[in-house]
């Protein structure tokens, strides 16, 4: 009788087990392949995006449309925004990354912006009215976090093929391509780290809307 009694107790925690690494990698492979959840850290996509929102992220959506110029995108910023190398050497990279999977640990290396040029355009920085204007014509940023000027830094770029000039709502707090003109990349990101594009915000529960891809493009 207590055979039986411990052999079932094995097949149970078999069980949880088995049905804890299947959820796993159910998981995983949703998130490396649909869509991933990811944390919004800052100011710089105000009022669209909060700090503290939970965005579902499509990472399909540009597998059948290009990315367009008033696009919101999810990007890896290593090697352009922050460096490739942590300095915080594998081991503590590893737990760093299983972390932010886990969505324990902010990522810092993932940001939120958007799309001002693709390749071809030049962005440049400002018209006589103050406006960004895009291959020659003032754009009415109606995004723009109230208050905020388009830049106020002046700047003008032409964007190669594979990359693209990002920047974000508030502009007047936001980390972006105008940061890292003069650096090498010249603050161009390129398209393939680009992840995806956010389509919903999840949390808090107050916030949870869906972010259609026209209801946020640039006119």
């Amino acid at each position: 009788m207590n055979q039986v009694k411990r052999r079932s107790r094995k097949l149970g925690w078999r069980f949880v087990v088995l049905a804890v690494v299947t959820v796993f990698l159910f998981t995983a492979v949703v998130r490396n392949v649909w869509v991933d959840v990811y944390y919004i850290p800052s100011e710089s996509m105000e009022p669209l995006l909060l700090t503290g929102d939970r965005v579902l992220v499509s990472r399909t959506d540009f597998a059948t449309a290009p990315i367009q110029r008033g696009d919101v995108v999810v990007f890896d910023g290593r090697g352009s925004f922050t460096p490739l190398d942590s300095g915080h050497g594998e081991l503590m990279d590893a737990a760093i990354g299983t972390g932010q999977w886990l969505g324990m640990v902010p990522n810092n290396n993932i940001y939120v912006k958007r799309v001002l040029g693709v390749a071809g355009d030049t962005v440049k920085c400002c018209s006589e009215a103050g406006l960004l204007e895009v291959n020659g014509v003032p754009i009415t940023e109606s995004y723009l976090y109230p208050g905020d000027a388009p830049s106020a830094l002046k700047f003008e770029v032409t964007v190669p093929q594979g990359k693209l000039w990002l920047m974000g709502d508030h502009r007047d707090v936001s980390l972006d391509s105008r940061s890292l003109l003069g650096m090498p990349g010249g603050g161009l990101i390129s398209t393939s780290k680009v992840i995806g594009r956010p389509w919903a915000t999840v949390w808090p529960l107050g916030r949870i809307h869906v972010l259609e891809r026209d209801a946020v493009r640039a006119p």
